[in-house]
């Protein structure tokens, strides 16, 4: 078997998107990751379903692994013919160890690749709103590690001569030393005013900026991981990441991974720190024969009615997945429950006649009231699971109805290894399921927990109602006439704001 190869990647400072577009190339292709703490484990989620994914956090007081153990890791996964990517927080060579795990790849004639990633360096101070070189204020920079190490025995650093340097001083790791260290600036001749300021977990929606001086650096609280910069710019307050409106709530998505995107990403603009656990996953019904029929028969039908999204991707995606193309719909009207599911039927270039004002499905079935149904031929695309019996009520108007299953939500095997409910402030529920399978999923013992102590923010009046049975305080839910991901995050942004 030929030799795999090894790519060293920078994961970037830990919001995830801020790593390389190469770099979220090689997560894609991985057959092996071997991730650091520091690696925003949100990325490992672009990985191939069959990738292998270890954790090799390293951090004071703890180690998983060894750095001999990783070095023969990816050894031994690239020479049994995989690619492996050995994914560490920020840029792999600026203190990431990533040069001496490049030699021994090297010395075991393995292939390897460096693939730099943003350093938590500039990272860091950019979303504190501090430009690490400014006119005026700063014309150059030091990276400096503030390890043990940097301050005793060969790898010394020498303090004096970066204090008289000036400039901007970026310490890396150095919070365990941060009033040694400051005590050997000032003695070699920076003023205890300098100022400071120290950047806890940068980038992420847990970011802490704490602004102090040289003098009291010793007597502020920082833990690691964080950025302290040390020179005039630090007195500069440009903040942006901050000041957003959501910053540093977390809020939980129960969506299906497939369709979380637009929620998960319309949170996490908006400051949000927001952690996916799918409670449904959409999959083939039980038995595609029905489907098959009606899209041989498609073309007969006067109206074709879709109550979700999901059901206009299943069933148009069988239709091509079967050869044959839209044209297949020609004069048939298309009927959707509201406009997100307009707007996927808009992605396959087709017109939508009909679009209640009312996003329900009594909104659709209300809206068909204007229509003259008698005599014509409908074919309902469907979910397994229905609460409001849409062709029933479509038949009430005189119409030939026929229903499709095209798809069912299951409730997906897994659960998050860590879950720190106390640390959630919101849940969003996007149908009853969600709802439903949380509490199946979630356990006994954190049950109560999680549905006395924590709101939901639900997208309809169906799902609130099925999240208020189950106990949940629901404190946030679009208007009827806005019911879609961007209703349910306004009203989220608005119950937030007060």
């Amino acid at each position: 078997m030929s030799k795999g190869k090894v790519l060293l990647v920078g994961a970037g400072p830990g919001d995830p998107g801020l790593i390389t577009v190469k770099g979220m190339q090689a997560i894609q292709q991985a057959d092996v990751i071997l991730y650091d703490g520091l690696a925003n484990p949100a990325l490992l989620v672009h990985a191939p379903d069959e990738c292998e994914r270890i954790n090799v956090e390293k951090k004071p007081g703890f180690q998983r692994v060894q750095q001999d153990e990783i070095n023969q890791l990816m050894i031994d996964r690239a020479t049994s013919g995989c690619c492996v990517v050995r994914l560490k927080g920020g840029d792999p060579i600026v203190f990431g160890r990533g040069g001496e795990e490049a030699e021994v790849l090297k010395r075991a004639g393995i292939e390897f690749e460096i693939v730099p990633g943003i350093s938590s360096a500039f990272a860091a101070p950019a979303y504190a709103g501090i430009p690490v070189t400014h006119r005026g204020l700063s014309t150059h920079v030091t990276v400096v590690t503030g390890t043990t190490a940097a301050l005793e025995g060969q790898d010394e650093v020498d303090w004096e001569t970066l204090a008289k340097a000036g400039g901007t001083l970026l310490i890396l790791m150095g919070t365990r030393k941060r009033g040694e260290i400051a005590n050997r600036l000032m003695k070699a001749g920076r003023h205890p005013d300098t100022p400071v300021t120290a950047i806890q977990w940068g980038t992420l929606s847990v970011q802490k900026t704490k602004r102090t001086c040289l003098g009291d650096l010793g007597e502020v609280e920082v833990q690691n991981p964080a950025v302290i910069v040390v020179g005039e710019v630090a007195s500069l307050d440009l903040s942006w990441f901050e000041n957003r409106p959501l910053f540093g709530r977390r809020i939980v998505v129960t969506r299906s991974r497939d369709q979380a995107s637009s929620l998960v990403e319309g949170l996490s603009v908006l400051g949000s720190d927001v952690l996916e656990v799918p409670t449904v996953q959409i999959d083939d019904p039980e038995d595609w024969v029905p489907v098959d029929r009606a899209i041989e028969r498609v073309g007969l039908f006067d109206w074709l009615v879709f109550t979700s999204s999901n059901g206009v991707e299943r069933f148009f995606e069988r239709i091509l997945s079967q050869g044959k193309d839209l044209r297949i719909l020609k004069g048939v009207k298309i009927a959707v429950v509201g406009p997100a599911t307009a707007q996927k039927v808009q992605t396959y270039y087709l017109q939508v006649d009909v679009c209640p004002e009312r996003h329900l499905s009594e909104g659709l079935v209300e809206a068909f009231e204007s229509q003259i149904l008698s005599g014509q031929r409908v074919l309902v695309v469907r979910p397994e699971v229905m609460g409001e019996a849409v062709g029933a009520k479509l038949q009430d108007l005189g119409g030939e109805v026929e229903e499709v299953v095209a798809y069912r939500t299951v409730r997906p095997e897994g659960w998050p290894e860590r879950m720190d409910w106390d640390t959630v402030d919101l849940v969003t529920f996007s149908s009853s399921s969600t709802v439903q399978n949380l509490v199946a999923m979630v356990g006994e013992n954190a049950l109560k927990t999680v549905v006395t102590g924590i709101p939901a923010a639900c997208i309809g009046p169906k799902t609130s109602a099925t999240a208020r049975k189950h106990g949940f305080r629901v404190v946030a839910e679009p208007a009827e006439d806005e019911i879609s991901i961007p209703g349910l995050i306004g009203e989220i942004e608005a119950y937030f704001s007060g």
